[in-house]
């Protein structure tokens, strides 16, 4: 028993031994760093938006009688969604039928007393004021016979406002109406959007704007929680400002199928303009996994030309997309930092032992 306990802290530093070799022996990945003049950028909380979308509302009142599709369905362009009573729209169509049935057959009367006051007159039978009566009334019944067949046409239209269809390919967004319910002209009943195609809708002060240059925009978006970062296929301003908020609302369009993505979801915006010259070169942009953060210290390992690394402090600034930090005091262009500081600090404790 005193055997073993006595060789036991041996075989602890023989094994810790083995493990510093191994530290110390591993070869640290390294990067050599350098100065770049970035592009002036903002960020801004958005709101996601299809951009085809359409909101459904009923154009004749009437009582839903059918309801074809719930929220989350998808629909093709065409489709029949919904459907609203037809009954008085039909009664509607049948009377204008009527009505068209009985100016032709005004019209026909009206033709045929107008030939015949021709014919007298020419005999020297009828007075031309008579004719002129006759032509009156035949042009009378030509008019009421064109308003009866618009009136026709208006009622079947109005017939076809009962089934309510899909203007597009997508998925229905929200079902506003039960089936059951009563119809009025105006209520929405149905938003449905394209998924296909999504952008980024948000607002920015002018002075913002301004300060990202007056070349063309870059953006790239940022969804959802896990910080997704896509690259945005455009750009777009609209041409005036809103009067209450006095900001500029931009489109920022997302890749075709994007996928993953739901209107009015959050999303993070960061525009990106034109990199103008810059005095003296720009900031130097760091790997965000070779800083070393211990309390209120910032650093990185810098490799010292021999082989080993020391440990330098440093002032960062902004985070660049891409995981980059910007280094604005500590480090210079053309050195050289350790990718892994807690390999580099293993080493770099070792070596001074």
């Amino acid at each position: 028993m005193k055997h073993t306990v006595s060789r036991l802290p041996v075989r602890v530093a023989a094994l810790l031994a083995l493990l510093v070799a191994t530290a110390v022996g591993a070869e640290v990945p390294t990067v050599r760093v350098e100065a770049r003049v970035l592009a002036p950028s903002t960020a801004a909380e958005a709101t996601i938006e299809a951009v085809h979308q359409a909101t459904l509302a009923a154009q004749v009142a009437g009582r839903i009688v059918e309801l074809a599709v719930d929220a989350g369905d998808r629909v093709r362009r065409g489709q029949v969604l919904l459907r609203i009573d037809a009954a008085e729209s039909a009664a509607a169509v049948a009377a204008a039928d009527a009505g068209v049935a009985s100016a032709e057959s005004a019209l026909l009367n009206a033709r045929a007393e107008y030939e015949r006051a021709r014919s007298l007159v020419e005999r020297k039978f009828l007075s031309q004021s008579a004719l002129d009566a006759a032509r009156t009334r035949f042009q009378a019944a030509e008019a009421q016979l064109r308003a009866a067949r618009a009136s026709r046409v208006q009622a079947a239209t109005v017939q076809g406002y009962t089934a309510v269809v899909s203007p597009l390919d997508g998925l229905v967004a929200a079902r506003h109406v039960e089936a059951g319910e009563m119809a009025q002209p105006g209520r929405v009943l149905l938003t449905v959007y394209d998924p296909a195609q999504m952008r980024a809708v948000v607002d920015l002060a002018p002075q913002r704007l301004a300060a990202l240059g007056a070349g063309p925009l870059r953006a790239s978006v940022e969804l959802g929680a896990g910080g997704r970062l896509v690259e945005a296929a455009g750009v777009s301003l609209l041409p005036a400002a809103d009067a209450r908020t006095h900001t500029v609302r931009a489109r920022v369009e997302l890749p075709a199928g994007t996928a993953g993505v739901l209107p009015g979801s959050f999303a993070r915006v960061h525009f990106h303009g034109a990199a103008g010259p810059q005095a003296g070169g720009g900031p130097v942009l760091i790997p965000a996994t070779a800083v070393l953060r211990r309390g209120e210290l910032t650093a990185v390992y810098v490799a010292d030309g021999a082989g080993g690394f020391a440990l330098r402090q440093i002032r960062l600034g902004r985070a660049v997309p891409g995981e980059a930090v910007e280094v604005l005091a500590g480090l210079q262009g053309g050195e050289t930092i350790a990718l892994d500081p807690v390999q580099a600090g293993i080493q770099a404790g070792t070596a001074a032992r």
